[in-house]
């Protein structure tokens, strides 16, 4: 952001939230500064604490957005989150504002957030949200891949049974599946997902969202493991994976297409469902679930 911007900005950080006590999850960018919001500038400007992981990485982006911590930033990572949530939960108790960021992304999603967010539900101090970049969303909805229906893995665990387990619920997993890897892990996780998911598997990987080097890799797992393995891979991935699917079997999309053009007929939910069923061969259940996330 340039300093014209940030001018403009000066009545914004000014305003004071109306319930001064709570905790606030701020998203931060995931690459581009400019996907800041104005709420999350107004919050970090007027918190009384900002707790986050990396004081350098949030130190910067204050610094660019010209607001100075008061105090100094507290530190809760993955590390010091479940010694130090208590702490944090009496301040705001005791009438503070609390600010809590990650390094980038909404926390609590694969970073610290979930351990304090249940203790302060437990002792019933406000939480607030303020919603903004996701990587993982980013990288869904740019994948190609079904979005009706996901599921969100988050980092797979990286050895062992339980390894084994997770890439095997992936290669039945009927949604489309979201994780985050690292890049000294991703040569080898598309490789164990090609074994597992089989060649034809369609999938999406993710790199440098929202950054100048933005880029995207579709195709099947087979042709996505060929190209990766002869790049070099730094910095964190975000993978999308298609839903398994049996051999002409409908997709989800097809049968939502059906559930609404019965519907549009006058047909009741109930009687869509059951011409869908009928007119794809498909498990009843699956359908009606279908009609019941997507009302």
């Amino acid at each position: 952001m340039n300093n014209s911007r940030m001018k403009n900005l000066d009545s914004v950080k000014k305003e004071q939230p109306e319930n001064r006590h709570a905790l606030v999850l701020i998203a931060t960018p995931i690459g581009n500064l400019e996907d800041i919001s104005i709420r999350a500038i107004k919050e970090l400007s007027n918190a009384d604490l900002i707790c986050c992981e990396d004081t350098r990485r949030t130190g910067k982006l204050l610094q660019l957005l010209e607001i100075k911590p008061r105090p100094d930033l507290f530190v809760l990572n993955e590390h010091t989150e479940l010694t130090k949530s208590a702490e944090i939960i009496e301040r705001i108790r005791n009438g503070q504002r609390v600010a809590l960021v990650s390094d980038a992304g909404l926390p609590g999603i694969s970073d610290p957030g979930e351990h304090i967010v249940k203790e302060a539900i437990q002792k019933e101090v406000t939480i607030e949200v303020i919603p903004g970049p996701s990587a993982g969303i980013t990288a869904l909805v740019a994948s190609g891949l079904p979005t009706t229906r996901y599921v969100f893995q988050g980092f797979i665990p990286r050895k062992g049974k339980a390894r084994k387990e997770r890439l095997h619920e992936i290669s039945e997993e009927r949604k489309t599946t979201v994780l985050y890897e690292s890049g000294n892990r991703l040569k080898q996780t598309i490789e164990d997902l090609k074994k597992t998911c089989g060649n034809d598997r369609q999938i999406s990987v993710a790199k440098e969202l929202t950054k100048i080097h933005e880029e995207f890799v579709r195709g099947t797992l087979s042709d996505v493991n060929t190209k990766f393995q002869s790049r070099n891979s730094k910095g964190e991935y975000v993978i999308v994976i298609g839903g398994r699917q049996e051999s002409g079997e409908a997709t989800d999309e097809e049968l939502l297409d059906a559930l609404k053009e019965f519907t549009d007929q006058g047909k009741s939910d109930r009687d869509a469902v059951k011409e869908t069923v009928k007119k794809f061969n498909v498990s009843k259940r699956r359908v009606y679930e279908l009609s019941i996330e997507n009302p």
